[in-house]
């Protein structure tokens, strides 16, 4: 992912460097930020994605000069926090951080008081996460085509446990299951931490989680890790192969976080949010907190993004009809 974050950073620096021969007049330009700026995140205070909310609140902070001020909005997987954003004012004071699951609720929900791509405009990604593959080291295998063997000699005994339906690591069981043609039961937990130590009970055979929460279990032996996702391995889990490496290319599926504004807000505006990120994930220190929390930098310009929440939005429609996926 390295050269490909780099080329990305660079054309998006690029995209929204000043020409004034070719850009709008500064005297044309709303002026930005003449008040102080919210920040709504849906979930509670504490945790990776408030973590990271607070990281870019507060070199919002620093480097526009305005008061930033995080509001944690939990509820109803981000559509509380998605729906104060796209209530305010089209003026970038008001912005929504929110991970993958601002585009994975409407497919789930049934009525929503916005629209995610009509009512709020995406800025640009901050973050992307890979997941873990781990089993139980009760289970009897060592690598995912042992696993793979294993699930289909076995139909409907393995359990695979996730943070709750509709979640990611749902969505990623159902999607290994699919490309693997392997009958795996869903065992949905009422959030992550009731999910882990059920892992480790051994309660159910296999999850995925984040490499944060994976590594340390990974290390004790208490998890048995089979592979991650993305494009090569992680630092801190070298020899675990990644999915290509490991035989299943096919399967791709990452967590990433992302900043929205208003529909309507100028392009000016967008576009000096977008100049923030780009300069914000360069860094270095703030790549040594993203790798504390267990995430790395992801940089796409607004035109990018949404680009990708399009495509990924084709997709995610597909997985969830296909295999039935309903929230609670």
């Amino acid at each position: 992912m390295s050269d490909r974050f780099e080329l990305t950073r660079r054309s998006l620096i690029a995209s929204l460097a000043i020409a004034p021969s070719s850009l709008v007049h500064a005297q044309d330009a709303p002026a930005y930020p003449t008040k102080p700026i919210k920040v709504l995140v849906g979930v509670p205070p504490g945790g990776g994605t408030d973590a990271i909310t607070r990281m870019f609140a507060q070199f919002l902070q620093e480097d526009l000069g305005q008061p930033t001020i995080v509001e944690n909005r939990p509820g109803a997987n981000t559509s509380i926090a998605a729906n104060g954003v796209a209530q305010s004012a089209p003026d970038g004071h008001t912005i929504l951080v929110a991970s993958d699951a601002y585009i994975t609720v409407p497919l789930l929900a049934k009525s929503l008081p916005y629209d995610p791509f009509t009512s709020l405009m995406p800025v640009g990604t901050l973050t992307v996460s890979p997941f873990v593959l781990v089993v139980h080291p009760s289970l009897p295998v060592t690598s995912v085509q042992e696993l793979i063997a294993y699930a289909k000699a076995n139909p409907g005994k393995l359990h695979y446990g996730s943070s709750g339906n509709g979640s990611a690591s749902h969505l990623g069981g159902e999607k290994f299951k699919m490309l693997t043609s392997t009958d795996i039961v869903h065992v949905p937990y009422r959030g992550a931490g009731p999910a882990l130590v059920d892992a480790l009970s051994g309660q159910y055979q296999m999850s995925a989680w984040t490499p944060l929460a994976a590594a340390p279990y990974v290390a004790s032996g208490r998890l048995r890790a089979l592979a991650v996702t993305g494009d090569k391995r992680l630092d801190a889990l070298p020899n675990v192969p990644t999915y290509a490496e490991a035989g299943l290319p096919a399967y791709k599926h990452q967590a990433w976080m992302g900043v929205y504004v208003t529909a309507g807000t100028p392009k000016p505006i967008v576009d000096t949010i977008a100049k923030v990120i780009a300069k914000m994930v360069t860094v270095p220190a703030i790549k040594q907190k993203f790798d504390e929390n267990g995430v790395q930098p992801y940089l796409t310009t607004p035109a990018q993004f949404s680009e990708m929440m399009q495509h990924e939005t084709v997709e995610l429609r597909k997985l969830i009809t296909a295999a039935n996926i309903k929230i609670d």
